[in-house]
C-alpha cells in the first residue's frame, strides 16, 4: 500500500516536506499558498511556544514536544499505543509540536499549537485487533481526543485534542490521569483493562459513532 503523508514525514524526519507533498487545504485560516495564517490551530488552541515542553513517552525511548496542557492526555494515548498497538522505537517515531506553517489539511495546524501527536507505524493501516485497541484508547479519553482515521483526509497516525483548552472535559481527564499516576490507581504501564470486554467495546462503538457525526 502507498504510505500516507504522515508516515512519509515521520519516517524521513522532515516535517517541512509537507509543502512539497501538497494536499487539499480546508478551513478559513488555510492560505492559498498552503500556509496556516491564524494565531490559533483548527481546534482552537493558541500557538504559544512558551507553553510547549519536551516529554518522554513512558515505557519507550521516545520524547516528543507538546503543549503542556495537552501533554497528559496525548502522552496517555502514546503510552497505550506503544504498549498495545505498535512499539515506538525512538523519537523519530513520534511527531508533536512543529513551527513550519505549511499544512495539507486544516487539522495539521494542530501540531503548530502542540495539541496533536502523530505515532509512526500505521501508514499502511492497522489490523482489526489494533484498531479495536485504538478505539478503546479513544473511549478511555471520553471524547477529548479524535483519531485521524475519522478526519478527511484520513490519517491513522494522527491524534488531536478535540476540545478547547479551557474545556471542563479536558481538565477532568487530566485530573484522572494525574491521580492514577500519583496514587497508582488504575492501569499501570503495560497493564490495562481488557479492551475486548463487551462493556468497553460498546463504549468504544458509541464514541466512534458520535465522533463520526461531528
Amino acid at each position: 500500500m502507498t504510505p500516507t503523508r504522515r508516515s512519509v514525514l515521520l519516517s524521513v524526519g522532515a516535517v517541512g516536506a509537507a509543502t512539497a507533498l501538497g494536499g487539499v487545504l480546508t478551513g478559513p485560516a488555510a492560505a492559498a499558498d498552503g500556509t496556516w495564517d491564524s494565531p490559533r490551530s483548527a481546534n482552537g488552541w493558541a500557538m504559544d511556544p512558551d507553553a510547549v515542553g519536551s516529554f518522554r513517552v513512558e515505557g519507550s525511548p521516545a520524547t516528543v514536544r507538546l503543549h503542556r496542557a495537552a501533554a497528559p492526555v496525548l502522552l496517555h494515548v502514546a503510552r497505550r499505543w506503544h504498549y498495545e498497538v505498535i512499539p515506538l522505537r525512538g523519537s523519530r517515531h513520534v511527531l508533536g509540536h512543529r513551527t513550519d506553517r505549511a499544512v495539507g489539511a486544516a487539522y495539521e495546524s494542530n501540531y503548530l499549537s502542540g495539541s496533536a501527536i502523530a505515532l509512526l507505524g500505521a501508514g499502511d493501516g492497522l489490523w482489526p485487533h489494533q484498531e479495536a485497541v485504538v478505539r478503546d484508547i479513544l473511549a478511555d479519553c471520553g471524547g477529548v481526543v479524535r483519531w485521524g482515521t475519522d478526519l478527511s483526509p484520513a490519517d491513522a497516525c494522527h491524534f488531536q485534542i478535540d476540545v478547547d483548552p479551557d474545556a471542563k472535559a479536558l481538565r477532568r481527564l487530566t485530573e484522572i490521569f494525574h491521580a492514577r499516576s500519583v496514587h497508582h490507581d488504575g492501569p499501570r504501564p503495560g497493564a490495562v483493562e481488557d479492551p475486548a470486554t463487551p462493556e468497553r467495546r460498546a463504549g468504544a462503538r458509541r464514541l466512534a459513532k458520535a465522533q463520526a457525526r461531528n
